[in-house]
């Protein structure tokens, strides 16, 4: 009788790798401490004037860093070792998580230190994802980056799954309590992060001039892929005017009539409905007609929205945000699939970077405009209207980007060879020949 596979065989072929597991579980720690902060801010912040405004500011000043810091950051990624850089932003989040202990300790009255918070936190953001989006690649081999980058992103979702849920539960005890825990995970994260080895890759060009063009690349690369640059914008748009997030407090206290613990099964709904969705990825690629996959997944993140929107019943509110959760993991893995395989390592910080505004208009921009909204016309109608101009969004795209809307097979990518700028790849149609993508 043949002996049963050990544990570590049974992992996907990934996890095998040592630093890409080590990576793996400083995602996971660095993640989940910042969804317990969140879900902790989220419910403070309100509290102080009951203002959803406030709460759109707060991801306004979150997103304003990455935006203004994306260039340099990226440009620093690609000069500076990946690995330290990674380091120093989760230094900043432990010291975020210090402060707020103390912020709660005076009281937490006024709204002026969650800005000033908020605003660092995204210095942080601004640093951490031009490395964390270009270092799975450099930790696996070729042949396992799709599965790594779908490890990543089901890595991500399950932080967000945890950590609401564990810091509404730690918020009820204590503030404190959840940030106190919150600090711990970030120096666990830090010490996995010093543990870690990291290979520059062959193609990886250093020592390039820090010119405008240079600093530019990033920019130009996105810009000159039309399957690229129309999955990064549909997901920009999708949750920048279908994302509910932001408004979970006002849901929770105005709507649902909930409490804290209730904020936090909230906020980790999307994320159940997006691990569901990321477990497949992992053990298997994207299907093909991943274009058309894609399009009917986001009108169907929507439409989810526009459920959670009218819902009064709280189980009926999570199903609907879970729905949206497992939507969301579709764009959100072929997105990321789609930068990893088409990009070279020597502008991976930068096309990282971008990448990183796009998701930072889309989450913390996107916050702003559900506050402003639902300041506006209320949080019921503003995500209506929001769910509804999702679905208008991805119908549009096909006509926008119709070498999206025929994207077939993933595995087909290849990236430009280091000096080439934008080079050639193909994404094989049904039946058919290839679609260039750039």
């Amino acid at each position: 009788m043949p002996a049963a596979p050990s544990p570590h065989r049974r992992l996907p072929a990934a996890l095998r790798e040592r630093d890409f597991a080590l990576f793996a579980a400083v995602v996971l720690a660095m993640n989940g401490a910042s969804q317990m902060i969140a879900v902790a801010i989220g419910w403070q912040v309100y509290d102080v004037h009951h203002h959803a405004f406030d709460l759109g500011l707060i991801g306004l000043l979150e997103f304003a860093p990455v935006f203004l810091l994306a260039i340099p950051a990226g440009q620093l990624a690609d000069r500076v070792s990946r690995r330290l850089v990674l380091g120093l932003s989760i230094a900043l989040l432990a010291c975020i998580a210090v402060a707020l202990i103390f912020v709660s300790a005076a009281g937490a009255h006024a709204l002026w230190p969650f800005l000033v918070l908020a605003t660092t936190n995204g210095v942080a953001s601004a640093l951490s994802f031009p490395v964390s989006r270009a270092l799975p690649a450099m930790l696996v081999a070729p042949g396992l980056v799709a599965s790594a980058m779908a490890i990543r992103s089901v890595i991500n979702q399950t932080a967000m799954v945890v950590g609401p849920a564990i810091g509404g539960a730690l918020f009820a005890i204590h503030p404190q309590v959840a940030y106190g825990t919150a600090l711990g995970l970030f120096l666990i994260a830090l010490a996995g992060v010093a543990l870690m080895r990291v290979h520059p890759a062959p193609d990886a060009v250093v020592g390039d001039p820090p010119h405008l063009r240079a600093l530019l690349a990033g920019i130009h690369f996105i810009g000159g892929a039309p399957i690229l640059l129309g999955a990064i914008t549909l997901d920009l748009f999708a949750v920048l005017f279908g994302g509910a997030v932001a408004l979970l407090p006002v849901f929770a206290q105005t709507v649902l009539h909930t409490g804290p613990a209730g904020l936090g099964i909230l906020r980790s709904a999307p994320a159940v409905g997006a691990v569901a969705a990321g477990v497949v990825f992992v053990r298997r690629p994207l299907p093909a007609r991943a274009g058309p996959l894609l399009l009917a997944c986001v009108s169907g993140f929507g439409a989810s929205m526009i459920v959670f929107g009218l819902s009064r019943a709280f189980a009926l509110s999570v199903v609907a945000l879970i729905l949206s959760g497992a939507f969301d993991m579709v764009s959100v893995n072929v997105r990321s699939t789609t930068v990893s395989l088409a990009t070279p390592d020597w502008v991976r910080g930068r096309v990282g970077a971008v990448e990183g505004v796009f998701i930072g208009a889309s989450n913390q921009l996107g916050a702003f405009e559900s506050g402003t909204a639902a300041a506006l016309l209320g949080a019921v109608p503003a995500v209506v209207c929001g769910g509804v101009a999702t679905i208008v969004i991805a119908l549009s795209w096909t006509r926008l980007f119709p070498s999206l809307a025929r994207l077939n097979r993933m595995e087909d990518l290849r990236p430009a060879a280091a000096g080439e700028g934008a080079g050639l790849a193909h994404a094989g149609t049904e039946g058919e020949a290839v679609t260039d993508l750039w």
